[in-house]
């Protein structure tokens, strides 16, 4: 009997390993990994991905279906900021697992909208087609406790060296923020130049912070330079005026 219970749990947990494994085919790829490449249909033609956007920063925003109210809004919040993510070098992408045909004729619908009391806005960027789940399983969009079938609603910033720089994921009931998003990009890329860091709701202009000191001794260093752009709330809070 002793003999049959060992056996038993250890095919239990060989089993439980297995699907570990499997389910990290779908894993989420996280802060710092290098984003999945793949090649896919869009509605402006095919795209080779990130080789296609060389040495721009990337943003692929994935959607659970075609002509659904909140994704709509979305996606014409992103039509009227285009140019304003084209001048900070960066691309936009949308994702789901709707064919190419359904993704063209939701693109003609809602370029005939008039969003917010504006004209109609033309939808530059691409959308995905993923029928097949290939792509949206390399980004972990595919969640098994919510559907299998859709993606979630998820934001993936990817800088111009091709790693993941941020990751956001919303639920279906709950539309993104595109002003978070723009302003988080802006945070990214102010932080790479200036290699600095953003403090609670930074927007720019404002301030930004430095790493600070290991000790208080070496917070005294700092104010001895007396640098008119660096000021302090205390010996581990160091703040920086970026120039205008």
């Amino acid at each position: 009997m002793k003999k049959l219970i060992v056996t038993y749990i250890i095919i239990i947990a060989a089993s439980s390993h297995i699907g570990a494994q499997s389910n990290d085919n779908t894993r989420i790829p996280l802060i710092g990994e290098m984003t999945p490449e793949f090649t896919a249909q869009s509605t402006t033609g095919k795209i080779n991905f990130p080789g296609d956007y060389e040495m721009k920063w990337k943003i692929i925003f994935s959607h659970p279906a075609d002509f659904t109210p909140v994704c709509s809004s979305e996606l014409l919040e992103l039509a009227t900021m285009q140019d304003e993510f084209d001048d900070l070098n960066t691309k936009i992408l949308v994702l789901s697992t709707d064919g190419i045909s359904s993704h063209m004729a939701w693109v003609q619908s809602l370029e005939t909208i008039n969003y917010k009391g504006e004209q109609p806005v033309k939808i530059e960027f691409p959308l995905i087609a993923d029928p097949d789940f290939k792509v949206s399983k390399m980004y972990g969009m595919i969640h098994s406790y919510t559907s299998n079938t859709r993606d979630v609603r998820g934001v993936f910033i990817i800088d111009p060296s091709d790693r993941i720089a941020a990751i956001f994921f919303y639920p279906m009931n709950v539309g993104r923020n595109m002003d978070e998003i723009l302003r988080t990009l802006i945070a990214l890329q102010t932080s790479e130049k200036y290699d600095v860091l953003t403090p609670a709701n930074w927007i720019p202009g404002q301030k930004v912070m430095v790493e600070s000191p290991n000790t208080e001794q070496e917070a005294e260093k700092m104010e001895k330079k007396h640098d008119k752009n660096l000021t302090s709330l205390t010996w581990y809070m160091w703040f920086r005026s970026l120039p205008l």
